[in-house]
Order: C-alpha cells, then sequence, then structure tokens
C-alpha cells in the first residue's frame, strides 16, 4: 500500500500492515470525534511512526497514485477531521 504524510513523502507499506494501520487509524479516528487533543496527538504520532518504521520511504522523484493520505504530525484536529472518509483515512 502506498502511504503519502503530507509534507513528508511517499512510503511503500507491506500489505501485511494494514491491519495494524487500521487500528491505528480507528484511534486516531475516536480521538477526533471526542476532539481530545492529547489523545488524538499521541494516536496521530504512533500511526505515523508505524507508517515511517514498516514502510520504506519512495524516492521524491518516484510519485505514485497514494492509497492512503495522513497528515503532517503538527496537523490539527480540525485538519484531520477533513481528511476523514467513512473509512478513516486508511482504506480496507
Amino acid at each position: 500500500m502506498i502511504v503519502r504524510i503530507l509534507g513528508e513523502g511517499q512510503y511503500d507499506v507491506p500489505d501485511s500492515e494494514v491491519d495494524a494501520l487500521n487500528t491505528l487509524d480507528d484511534a486516531v479516528e475516536k480521538a477526533v470525534a471526542l476532539a481530545d487533543e492529547a489523545t488524538f496527538r499521541n494516536a496521530l504520532a504512533g500511526l505515523l511512526a508505524h507508517v515511517r518504521s514498516h514502510g520504506t520511504q519512495l524516492p521524491d522523484s518516484e510519485l505514485v497514485p497514494s492509497e492512503a493520505v495522513l497528515p503532517a504530525e503538527d496537523a490539527s484536529v480540525e485538519e484531520v477531521r477533513g481528511l476523514l472518509t467513512d473509512e478513516g483515512m486508511i482504506p480496507g
């Protein structure tokens, strides 16, 4: 799965990590719904860290369609609310 972190780049994350990403995405989504800033910061940081640690960053010269777009680490709750779909930010 190709995941873009806004302002950072794209990562190729193994399909075997999709369930873990969805669990982390659910935590972000719940924190956004509650407008709980501290929980939101922790959940977003955990999601981004998982992408970085389990994915391989693609070179900037290699642009491919992203299957998921994640906010930058400093994104606000409102910015993330705008990225959420019925499936959260991670499809599947």
